[in-house]
């Protein structure tokens, strides 16, 4: 597995002014926990900072790339196409974590991998959680779940995205600048496959306790047990 921690400048197409990313301080314990995550799924972890270093040969032969990103990656031409391709084809999933999705905006094919676009996080805040436990993922986390966290906001959220950590608008604060809630309301976690594709996305992981927090990893290594094949539960 692939554990790509890497910082990058925003690009011309983001919502954002072209310019530097935000620097999470969470990012090696993230990495790390992630990386222990996969040896006990039988994975070879190898963290990545900067995927220049990355051969072609090496994203052919990952079973799962696993990002927790920001800005413009410099994936090059030949790392996007080799990372679509063996998507789906079922040969490579995606675990995205947090900041991910708010990256690779000149990537036209990465909202289909991720699944939705971010559109910003007018919130920190604590919530309570609505989950769907009924997924290998989910399963042990309860119907309802404490957390805090940065609430992000999503646009071209995949219509097909199994939603299965949800936030109700009830929680927040609709007067903070940029607050709004989008048609599919404010979802945190979501899964979806194409083709032969799986990919796993969670919001959360801004703060380091989450990393420190059992439930959050077993939550993570279900996550991974989906990704590697597990019982698909509608998806």
């Amino acid at each position: 597995m692939l554990v790509v921690t890497q910082v990058a400048p925003y690009g011309t197409g983001a919502p954002h002014q072209a310019g530097p990313a935000g620097v999470h301080g969470v990012l090696p314990q993230a990495a790390t926990a992630l990386a222990q995550l996969a040896t006990i799924e039988g994975l070879v972890p190898r963290i990545v900072g900067d995927v220049t270093t990355l051969q072609v040969e090496d994203l052919d032969n990952t079973r799962i790339l696993c990002l927790f990103t920001i800005g413009e990656t410099p994936f090059s031409a030949a790392q996007r196409a080799s990372i679509e391709s063996s998507w789906l084809s079922g040969k490579l999933a995606i675990l995205a974590v947090h900041s991910a999705i708010d990256a690779c905006y000149g990537w036209p094919a990465y909202q289909r991998l991720l699944g939705a676009r971010f559109d910003g996080h007018p919130w920190t805040q604590p919530f309570v959680i609505e989950v769907d436990s009924e997924h290998p993922a989910t399963a042990e986390l309860g119907p309802q779940w404490q957390w805090r966290d940065e609430i992000y906001l999503f646009r071209d959220l995949r219509p097909d995205a199994r939603v299965l950590l949800r936030l109700s608008e009830e929680q927040l604060d609709l007067s903070v600048p940029d607050a709004r809630v989008p048609a599919w309301g404010v979802p945190l976690a979501w899964c979806h496959a194409e083709a032969g594709g799986r990919t796993f996305y969670s919001s959360l992981g801004h703060f380091p306790e989450a990393w420190e927090r059992p439930d959050h990893l077993r939550y993570l290594a279900g996550a991974l047990r989906w990704l590697l094949g597990g019982p698909s539960n509608g998806h």
